[in-house]
């Protein structure tokens, strides 16, 4: 679908004037549109609908940001950094942003040559803490990495700790990854992660809500928290303390019927207090320890099964169930005869004779003065 100039510029003047996720200013954009909505707040008429007496507290200062606000210079200046405008109903648009109601993006500034629908059709979100312990850090980059791997975009934050770990993860493996901003796609936040965003940007996607230029708040790493949570199918919190933006993000994802994930970690770690308390109180979410725990989840039934846990194979695996009957028959001390040993294993005494012949073949029986005793050594059950 083909969004006409004056629907673009009046989302580009939307994501400049309200914070992302203001659903009353959502509600007003559905009923009006994009460009009924800016029009309304730049001649101060609020129409008649439920959030009228809220709008009317809003107007003023989004009339103040609209007075300062350019879009044409805005486009202009993304553009010539390779970024774009995506808006809601456009071949790139990610729908499953539409989940967020009211409190989806009025539009998304984008930067990288990715498709970021087509990118997050398969995708995970991995958060965590921003100071991750040695494990934490080693955990989000493995999971990262293989789930590029299996051809699984990985979405996070770009912050420091469990998210950049993510992204480098990804990154190491030639994967598709998403960094999902707080500011403008412009401002490299952390300064630190300059060089970080920019190899995203050269081979992912940048995306942010908010205009180029916009410096990050606080309260603007918890909305954009939403829109980590929407993007994906489900969310891997890697680590976590007990106050975690990374819960915000699955708390989310828990809304919004996606899955939620939690890597355990060391009980004595506080960066792990947040995991546990979800995996404890949520009934929602569930432990993963690999990647093929996450794709069990988020993947397709008969493709992304996580295979059955089991334990080591032993020799004895291997026997036929007459001969392992035989061999728990034996005692753990001293010896027994055939005769014993058949009726305590409930066979006849040519079946267990020939029992006993294979197994002290295979090294776990032998024989002893009271007739039969199990081997001690390598072979041993």
């Amino acid at each position: 679908m083909i969004i006409p100039i004056e629907e673009r510029l009046a989302r580009v003047l939307l994501t400049c004037v309200a914070e992302p996720g203001d659903e009353r200013l959502g509600r007003l954009v559905d009923q009006e549109g994009a460009q009924g909505a800016i029009e309304a707040v730049r001649a101060g008429g609020v129409p008649d609908c439920p959030d009228r007496v809220e709008l009317e507290k809003r107007f003023p200062a989004w009339r103040a940001r609209l007075s300062e606000a350019d879009p044409e210079r805005l486009l202009a200046a993304c553009e010539e950094r390779g970024g774009r405008l995506l808006c809601p109903g456009e071949a790139e648009w990610p729908s499953q942003l539409d989940d967020l109601g009211a409190g989806r993006p009025y539009a998304l500034w984008v930067c990288g040559d990715q498709d970021l629908r087509f990118g997050c059709l398969r995708s995970v979100a991995l958060v965590g803490a921003r100071t991750a312990s040695p494990y934490g850090v080693h955990m989000a980059a493995e999971m990262a990495a293989e789930l590029a791997d299996h051809n699984w975009t990985v979405v996070s934050g770009g912050a420091y700790g469990i998210d950049a770990a993510a992204h480098r993860g990804a990154l190491s493996a030639d994967g598709l990854t998403v960094a999902v901003f707080a500011c403008g796609v412009d401002v490299p936040y952390p300064s630190a992660h300059a060089g970080l965003f920019a190899e995203i940007a050269r081979s992912g996607l940048l995306v942010s809500e908010l205009p180029p230029g916009t410096t990050p708040t606080r309260p603007r790493f918890l909305i954009r928290n939403r829109a980590i949570a929407a993007l994906t199918r489900g969310t891997v919190v890697v680590e976590a303390a007990r106050r975690s933006g990374a819960i915000s993000t699955a708390r989310h994802a828990r809304d919004l019927g996606r899955a939620v994930m939690v890597v355990p970690g060391p009980v004595t770690s506080p960066t792990s207090v947040g995991c546990h308390t979800i995996l404890r109180d949520w009934g929602e979410a569930v432990c993963v320890t690999d990647v093929a725990d996450v794709l069990d989840r988020v993947g397709l039934i008969g493709d992304d099964m996580a295979p059955e846990r089991r334990g080591p194979v032993l020799d004895r695996d291997h026997l036929a169930p007459a001969a392992r009957d035989v061999l728990e028959a034996l005692p753990a001390r001293g010896g027994a005869g055939a005769a014993r040993i058949a009726v305590t294993a409930g066979v006849d005494l040519d079946t267990a004779l020939a029992c006993l012949g294979a197994l002290s073949a295979g090294g776990f029986v032998e024989r002893c003065a009271k007739g039969w005793k199990l081997r001690r050594g390598p072979a041993e059950p």
